[in-house]
């Protein structure tokens, strides 16, 4: 109960000790990098399911910071090497395409495989994310279309404020025809901070 933070205790005074370096650890089986700003942490990980166009990232944050923070998924942007900038697009625009575009037994598959990453990373206590839309989700019930509408609102990181000591998580898509992001960079413009993370091309995979 209560208002953990996104990270232990002791990973927490590594991050301080690093004064903002990026942090690489591996946990559920994906990849994960994280840096702290004054308290705010942002940590992330490619996810390698695809649907629709999108390349999607698992995100979470915690404001560690004495003073209360809003935060959404449009916070964050890839840029290739080039300059070229792929914005993250809205929660709202995503539940919209995938409703729209993508078959509720895709956004069920992503669902399920958001969860086994998500529960296997020890770092990761929410205490306004996944879990709690989720939990909304199964209270609503309703038709399948609904379903699958509540569940694509339950993944995507939504638009929250986040008080001391809160934190949240979700996933963030990058309309990119599917492929995943490669070789450039991730930046989240938020909490009032700018949080730059190098990302490498992933590596290529057969069919």
């Amino acid at each position: 109960m209560g208002s953990r933070g996104l990270l232990t205790p002791a990973m927490l005074l590594f991050i301080a000790a690093a004064h903002a370096q990026i942090i690489e650890f591996e946990s559920g089986g994906l990849h994960y990098k994280a840096i702290t700003h004054n308290g705010v942490t942002v940590m992330f990980a490619p996810i390698t399911m695809r649907v629709h166009d999108y390349a999607i990232l698992q995100v979470a944050i915690s404001n560690g910071s004495p003073i209360s923070w809003s935060v959404k998924a449009d916070d964050f942007r890839f840029e290739r090497a080039d300059g070229t900038a792929i914005p993250a697009s809205s929660a709202s625009s995503v539940v919209e395409t995938l409703m729209q575009k993508a078959s509720r037994g895709d956004v069920m598959k992503l669902m399920s495989a958001y969860e086994a990453s998500l529960y296997g990373n020890s770092q990761i206590h929410s205490t306004n994310g996944f879990e709690a839309r989720r939990r909304n989700m199964l209270a609503n019930g309703g038709s399948s279309k609904l379903n699958a509408a509540a569940a694509a609102s339950a993944l995507v990181l939504a638009p929250v404020k986040l008080n001391p000591g809160q934190s949240t998580d979700g996933a963030v898509f990058f309309p990119n025809q599917g492929r995943p992001l490669g070789a450039g960079k991730l930046i989240a413009e938020t909490a009032g901070e700018i949080f730059t993370f190098p990302l490498d091309a992933e590596p290529a995979k057969g069919h």
